[in-house]
């Protein structure tokens, strides 16, 4: 008898990053597969959707204007709670650390139905960075009978907050498998005609820059475009209204910058391949630039991927304008230092944590 298998998500980058998951489970006899969409991103939620194929059994649309978390939180489990109890799954999976995330899995848990997580155990230890993820994660793993942990580190996490050894498996990371569908050697795009210049890529978007951090990042982006004639930065603005007013403000009338709208899946890992050096505030960015071969400097704090710092394929460089300034003048005009981040290995895995995840699933129903 196949295992019933309810995969949750809501967002683009849990999207991204379960896909691969489903593909997998929907080829395997072992698995009954169905999905819930939450619809907390939606339409770059749908644009994944549509480039994998993938058709949810449920799509809960919970989506308001100027939607507070604990609304967001609310909406989901009410919703959420009559299609677990009309399908009984054996097993939930969610994915990282959103409200969606979070949400589902109280809800599963609430109806004492098993939860898998899927990229378990990242930490910064830091409860307001990032906010909210950091706590959503948190509690997510406290909740789940199976951690699908992407790397030794994130395992070794776990353990240390008493996960018992049998709960946690390091499998890689599904942003990797992502990009097996995705990367287009022949891929051609007309805001990537400009060839003979160095390329930036910048993505910026979480809570926690919104504001002064962001304007600091933008001003050290302007200052870099004024100077460096041979280099073109391209951002694809977030459809948050006031990312997209700081950045029209600030980087609007620079010849060298494009202000393009936010690109699908697609053309974002192919944009990537594309780039020479990438700035971002983004989490699974940093998962899927290393693998390119491209360096990425981090425009946070904090990071819950400490892996990609340790090997030197990342580096946290913060906000602050004159060091962000620094830090990417230093790689575009230093090219040992380029090569050495550029080189370095990637830490997050080989393309087939989805397979991975399959076989633990089918290995772990029976401890149920």
């Amino acid at each position: 008898m196949s295992i019933k298998v309810m995969s949750i998500f809501g967002t683009r980058p849990e999207a991204i990053k379960m896909a691969p998951v489903i593909k997998t489970l929907e080829r395997d006899p072992r698995f009954q597969s169905r999905v819930v969409v939450s619809g907390q991103h939606r339409d770059m939620l749908d644009q994944v959707l549509n480039f994998f194929k993938i058709t949810p059994d449920f799509d809960l649309n919970i989506m308001k204007k100027k939607q507070s978390l604990s609304e967001m939180t609310t909406h989901i489990i009410d919703k959420l709670t009559p299609v677990l109890e009309a399908n009984m799954p054996d097993v939930v999976l969610v994915h990282g650390d959103t409200t969606t995330t979070l949400a589902a899995a109280l809800t599963a848990y609430y109806l004492k139905i098993p939860i898998g997580h899927v990229e378990s155990g990242l930490r910064t230890w830091n409860k307001y960075s990032p906010f909210p993820e950091e706590v959503n994660r948190q509690l997510v793993d406290a909740l789940s009978d199976i951690c699908f942990a992407p790397t030794k580190e994130s395992a070794v996490n776990l353990i240390k907050e008493n996960h018992r050894q049998e709960q946690v498996f390091v499998t890689g990371n599904t942003a990797i498998d992502a990009m097996t569908y995705t990367i287009d050697k022949k891929y051609t795009h007309p805001n990537l005609s400009n060839e003979g210049k160095k390329r930036l890529l910048v993505t910026m978007h979480r809570r926690e820059n919104l504001g002064q951090p962001m304007i600091e990042v933008f001003k050290a982006l302007a200052q870099i475009a004024k100077e460096k004639d041979d280099v073109e930065i391209i951002f694809p603005m977030h459809k948050n209204p006031l990312v997209r007013e700081l950045a029209e403000k600030e980087l609007g009338n620079l010849k060298n910058i494009q202000l393009i709208e936010p690109l699908d899946l697609f053309d974002f890992h192919n944009f990537a391949q594309h780039s020479d050096l990438i700035l971002t505030d983004s989490g699974g960015v940093q998962e899927e630039a290393p693998s390119l071969g491209i360096p990425v400097l981090v425009l946070r704090d904090t990071t819950e991927r400490p892996e990609g710092i340790k090997a030197g394929t990342l580096k946290l460089v913060g906000t602050n304008q004159a060091t962000v300034y620094q830090e990417t003048m230093r790689l575009l005009e230093d090219p040992i230092a380029y090569q050495k981040m550029s080189e370095a290995t990637n830490p997050y895995g080989d393309g087939h944590a989805s397979e991975r995840i399959a076989d633990i699933l089918a290995q772990s129903f029976n401890d149920f």
